[in-house]
């Protein structure tokens, strides 16, 4: 029988947080980094909890040749080949994840595991976290590599999220459409606010011993915050960073208006701009790109977009950590864990005051 849950669902622009008392007198006194101990995993990871999605645009070895530098982990996306990441793993890099799906080749997969002692990090992604197989696939991880992080998704509920981590996983990918190029949403009518998800997964994994990856719906460094704020342990990033010069997406130029209005009459002018392509992996593009085409039982579930260069990953990064730090002076937090113990979020109705947002600066 159809029903309906009628409890308010929150995404991240529905809240803001309540400021508190603090001990930090600047936010360069606040601890970003955060020793990470897991549930079947042995070893301990140091990092600041940021990731960059295992998108064919984001997840490259560039992106993380730059984001490690900051102890931000990447999750390569899974077209490279075994060839191209034995290599690459020839030497260690500590907070990469290789990727997987379930029609992946388990022979290659395998093989990689079990050759290669640097490669210990596996994404297993796939779009609906809730199908028997992942679970039975979970499992079986598990039981063949007993010593390996493990992260697992996506889903939007605790029970799901438990019985993963029962079953082996270290890390379970919260989030199902919030994604800036993901349309899954307004294409199967499925998904949750991702705030919401974020606060009920995060309980849940805890519980077990596990812990969540928020995974996607942040469009501003204040939402990677309000994730953290929410219980997650980590939070992935797609469209944040896609931009950059370390993604794989095409460049593009292209002109664009450079004044707002048009004072006496003057004609609008125009300039050159840069542009980086950027595309969901469930999208016509990716699906050609990647896989030969889009299959006839599916339909396309993400977007193909151009969105504005943002230069180095560095200068991205540092806007972002920059944010979570302020967000941590505002709420008295000193250590990036202590974020949701600190945490009050205000519910509104709006957030920001967007009168001159699109305008440009008058000479």
């Amino acid at each position: 029988m159809t029903r309906i849950i009628d409890e308010l669902q929150l995404d991240y622009s529905d809240v803001l947080f309540r400021p508190k008392r603090t001990t930090l007198n600047s936010r360069s006194e606040a601890n970003i980094l955060r020793e990470y101990t897991f549930r079947w995993y042995p070893k301990t990871l140091r990092a600041c909890g940021i990731m960059a999605a295992n998108m064919a645009t984001t997840g490259t070895f560039a992106m993380n040749d730059s984001l490690e530098k900051f102890n931000a982990v990447t999750c390569l996306h899974k077209h490279y080949t075994p060839e191209q990441l034995v290599a690459y793993f020839s030497k260690p890099h500590p907070l990469a994840f290789i990727s997987t799906g379930l029609k992946d080749s388990k022979e290659n997969l395998f093989n990689l595991l079990e050759q290669n002692p640097h490669i210990d990090k596996l994404c297993v992604d796939i779009a609906n976290g809730y199908i028997p197989k992942l679970l039975s696939f979970v499992k079986e991880l598990r039981t063949r590599f007993p010593k390996i992080l493990l992260m697992v998704g996506n889903v939007v509920t605790g029970d799901m999220t438990q019985d993963l981590i029962l079953s082996g996983a270290d890390i379970v990918k919260a989030g199902i459409g919030p994604g800036s190029v993901c349309i899954t949403r307004s294409q199967t009518g499925v998904g949750r606010p991702q705030l919401s998800t974020v606060m009920e997964v995060a309980d849940a994994a805890h519980g077990v011993g596990g812990m969540i990856c928020a995974d996607g719906g942040c469009t501003v460094p204040g939402d990677v915050a309000k994730a953290f704020g929410g219980g997650a342990d980590f939070v992935m990033l797609g469209g944040l960073l896609a931009g950059s010069d370390e993604a794989a997406g095409r460049l593009v130029t292209r002109r664009a208006l450079t004044n707002w209005y048009e004072p006496n009459g003057k004609e609008l002018q125009t300039e050159e701009r840069q542009y980086k392509e950027f595309y969901g992996m469930s999208s016509k593009l990716a699906q050609q790109k990647h896989f030969g085409g889009m299959a006839r039982y599916r339909t396309t579930e993400g977007r193909e977009k151009l969105i504005p260069y943002t230069g180095p990953v560095s200068q991205v990064m540092e806007n972002i950590l920059g944010g979570l730090r302020s967000t941590m002076s505002y709420i008295g937090a000193t250590k990036l864990k202590d974020i949701p113990k600190c945490t009050t979020f205000y519910r509104v109705n709006k957030q920001l005051n967007t009168v001159f947002a699109d305008m440009k600066d008058i000479d």
